[in-house]
């Protein structure tokens, strides 16, 4: 008999904890079967609240003795945890447990990877490690003791004592149990210096395997820059000693922001020219400075209660962000946001698993790391930002660290620091964080006696739970081009709050040509009437960067539609104007690398539904091949010009000036190699002196049809990295034809390197099906089988990892009733498995009852 449906979680039930922490004292004495955590806790009454039942979270714990007040308790063990009575005043709890790291592949709390001690506690991994309070509102300074035989023994904070067999440290900043951290093994450091800007020295470590010491010194350099940066652009001071780094190889997310003591995906922190490329170097510095900021923006000040997860994460996405123009182009890495939050974001916003920024209710918490909440959540404050303007954006915020240091907050507390700097009332603004769905701006226009006048009309369409909704404030930032390509307006920003609102330009002598959404200044969907005569205008002469590249993308997706739907010839109008913007030398390299882009085959399936018509993905992945061979043969000149002219011969930097060239010259590459059957592809990898240009041949080598002795040289001279490696089995089944795309997959399952237990090795190679949508669709149902067959498998070892990893099936509506039944027979399949975890019953339940 399956088990009850798990029992959702509601904002509006939270209450405050009846117990608060002075502060926390735990011992750790660290055995691969039988660790043993031994914890003393100071407990006094909450004096906002009534109550005083005392429940502490637990999980997966041997419970060997309790104490309150050095006196034995024999607490009651219930789901999730224990209860006990205790006195109505201050006492010392204390409580020896007994957990089991080495068999913990779900990797929460505290297990091993590779033979070291590592934990993962956001967001309820804590429970795992002892009886505690789990819930980010309890905040409390911690001293940790770890006892054992390994050599490096780390936690958070500053450094207490260490001697053979030990390690104290102390954290004298409270925080909650999601920011506990503690790693323990054979270790080496790569070390580094700062000085703040009021002069105290901090003492920096990156910790890697013995091996990995080599590959550090890019992500020391990003951490030294994201703490200058924050301390010139948000004021923003680091507040300990010591700041340590710790890459693991088996991690569910990216990185951990834990205080003092980040853990990190070793990906996301391992770099070299040999073995990562440009845009590992750039996710890695992102990253970096993405765990780094957290020290504010979530450490210092944390969440009330998980539904305001966004609090921290879209604050963080959207300073990371700040620092990546910062420190590289801003234009690129605006249009790359925006490809992204598209992606993911918008598909999101369209299907089962829509929710608001600020979700009403969940069952499991670690379903909410979505892309709605970290992307959408930083489009949310770039908007707040794009209305008060810079200077107050500023004021506010240094009003919220100020009003808020050292406290676990909400919304309200965010927003209210805005409206005290500028006496805007953000009731509705505040939309954006309750309201899911992705809204549609429809924009019309008429021109009258020099009055130009735009027309607009916002809605969004219903979502899960959310049937109606209210209009929202949109800033749409606007410039006005005259006919001869020069502007007649600059860029002004419209605040919309009504469902249909106008706004005049007096004064024109021509109709002028709109550029309307500037630096996509709102997470809308665009909806206007125009021709491609009007998009080659603007891809030629639009000022603002995001707009331009828009204006090529809209005429590539229309005629691929064109296409799809009628049959119709490779767009004349899109191959005259990309190449026009290719060979136009005063272009920055990395815009027009990304202007050479298409719109990925989500991006057009979900274009057809929206058309009315039902999407069949390998009519989709042929219309982008024709289009992209028939460009290839419309440039084929210039390709061969802008391959020769943007090789790069200095030393290798994976800086925004290098970077941007080779992204551009291996365009070209992908051009050529469509009509020199791979032989330009093949010297370039055969000459590859870094991973960049390696493995952009070797893409090249296999969409040519010509890789396979190049897969094998690769793998070869690779198979002892193991990041190098992910690549080598994503590339092969990204790659691959959609008819062997699924066979691709499997066959790389039963490889020896196949670890489904590695989060990175399983995302490798069951992601990368996903990710080949002709191929993971194809309508031999055989993507789907094998998907839901490894996330059965994967379930009751990393039920996180696979949760997150059913969002391939999201999209499942959209498509032809003999895929829709194929799909709904694999989710009732994997909802029919005995056992199946929390996390993924959630998602699946959602995906399916859409």
């Amino acid at each position: 008999m399956k088990d009850a449906a798990p029992q959702p979680i509601y904002l509006a039930d939270y209450t405050p904890p009846n117990w608060l922490i002075d502060d926390v004292h735990l011992t750790f004495r660290l055995a691969p079967n039988a660790t043993r955590v031994v914890s003393r806790i100071a407990f006094r009454p909450n004096p906002d609240t009534a109550s005083r039942d005392f429940f502490l979270h637990g999980e997966a714990l041997t419970l060997i003795d309790a104490r309150i007040d050095q006196k034995p308790v024999t607490p009651d063990l219930v789901e999730g945890g224990l209860r006990c009575s205790v006195p109505d005043a201050p006492f010392i709890w204390e409580c020896e447990v007994e957990i089991d790291p080495a068999n913990n592949t779900a990797l929460e709390g505290l297990y091993m990877s590779s033979g070291m001690y590592c934990t993962q506690c956001e967001a309820e991994g804590f429970r795992k490690i002892t009886y505690y309070p789990d819930r980010p509102d309890v905040m409390a300074t911690f001293t940790v003791r770890i006892e054992g035989d390994m050599p490096v023994m780390l936690s958070n904070g500053n450094p207490v004592s260490q001697g053979p067999g030990f390690a104290e440290w102390h954290d004298p900043w409270p925080k909650p149990a999601y920011l506990f951290a503690l790693v323990a093994g054979d270790l080496v450091n790569h070390p580094g210096q700062f000085t703040t800007r009021s002069g105290r020295e901090v003492e920096l470590n990156i910790w890697v395997r013995p091996g990995d010491e080599g590959k550090c010194a890019f992500a020391m350099e990003a951490l030294k820059k994201s703490m200058t940066w924050d301390e010139d652009v948000y004021g923003c001071e680091y507040d300990l000693d010591i700041f340590n780094i710790v890459a693991v190889d088996d991690f569910n997310m990216g990185a951990m922001e834990n205080k003092g003591l980040n853990i990190f995906n070793s990906s996301c922190v391992l770099a070299s020219p040999e073995t990562s490329t440009d845009a590992n170097f750039e996710r890695i510095e992102a990253i970096i400075a993405h765990e780094y900021f957290h020290n504010w923006t979530g450490n210092r000040i944390t969440c009330r209660d998980w539904f305001q997860l966004c609090l921290k994460e879209g604050l963080t996405v959207y300073r990371d962000a700040e620092f990546t123009s910062d420190m590289r182009s801003a234009p690129v890495k605006r249009i790359s946001d925006v490809i992204a939050l598209r992606a993911r974001q918008f598909r999101e916003d369209n299907g089962p698993l829509a929710h608001p920024v600020r979700p009403e209710s969940f069952v499991e918490i670690n379903n909410f790391y979505t892309a709605t909440i970290y992307e959408k959540g930083a489009e949310v404050i770039g908007m707040l930002k794009r209305l008060v303007g810079d200077d107050a954006y500023a004021e506010a915020v240094r009003l919220y660290f100020n009003r808020h240091d050292g406290q676990a907050c909400t919304i309200e507390d965010w927003l209210s620091a805005f409206q005290d700097v500028t006496g805007r009332d953000l009731t509705q603004f505040k939309r954006w964080y309750s309201q899911a769905g992705t809204p549609r701006l429809k924009v019309t226009e008429d021109f009258k006696d020099g009055t130009y006048t735009l027309h607009f009309e916002q809605h969004t369409p219903a979502t899960p739970g959310q049937p109606q909704k209210a209009p929202q404030v949109i800033p749409i930032a606007v410039g006005l081009l005259g006919p001869n390509g020069h502007e007649v307006m600059e860029t002004t920003v419209l605040e919309m709050t009504e469902a249909r609102q106008s706004f005049s330009f007096e004064g024109l002598t021509a109709r002028p040509v709109p550029s309307i959404l500037r630096d996509f200044s709102a997470p809308v969907i665009l909806e206007r009437a125009t021709d491609n005569a009007e998009r080659a205008f603007l891809l030629a002469h639009d000022t603002d960067p995001f707009n331009k590249w828009e204006a090529g993308r809209a005429l590539a997706r229309d005629g691929l539609i064109a296409q799809i739907r009628e049959g119709a010839a490779p767009d004349a109008a899109y191959l005259d104007a990309i190449h026009a913007m290719a060979r136009d030398d005063s272009l920055d390299p990395a815009f027009r690398a990304l202007a050479l882009g298409l719109p990925s085959q989500d991006d057009l399936a979900q274009t057809l539904a929206d058309l009315g018509t039902t999407p069949d993905p390998q009519t989709i992945w042929e219309a982008l091949e024709t289009l992209r061979q028939a460009r290839a043969q419309h440039c084929q000149d210039l390709a061969t010009r802008l391959h020769a002219q943007f090789q790069v011969t200095d030393p290798y930097r994976p800086d925004a000036e290098q970077s941007g060239a080779r992204a551009l010259a291996n365009a070209a590459l992908g051009m050529i190699s469509r009509l020199d059957g791979g032989a330009q592809a093949q010297r370039q990898y055969d000459a590859a002196d870094n991973m960049t240009q390696q493995l952009a041949a070797l893409s090249c080598l296999l969409q040519s049809g010509t890789g396979a002795e190049a897969v094998q040289r690769f793998y070869d001279q690779w198979r002892h990295d193991r990041l190098v490696i992910d690549k080598w089995f994503t590339l092969q089944i990204v790659h691959a034809d959609p008819q062997d795309a699924a066979a691709t997959a499997a066959r790389l399952t039963a490889h020896p390197d196949f670890d489904m237990k590695n989060p990175n090795r399983f995302r490798a190679t069951l992601g990368a099906l996903a990710a080949n949508p002709a191929g993971f669709h194809h309508a031999s149902g055989a993507g789907y089988e094998l998907l839901a067959e490894w996330l059965i498998r994967l379930d009751p070892v990393n039920p996180q990892t696979t949760a997150r990893m059913c969002s391939a099936f999201e999209t499942w509506k959209r498509y032809d009733a003999a895929r829709q039944d194929m799909i709904a027979g694999q989710l009732d399949r994997i909802l029919d498995t005995p056992g199946l975890s929390r996390d993924t019953t959630e998602m699946v339940s959602r995906i399916r009852g859409a």
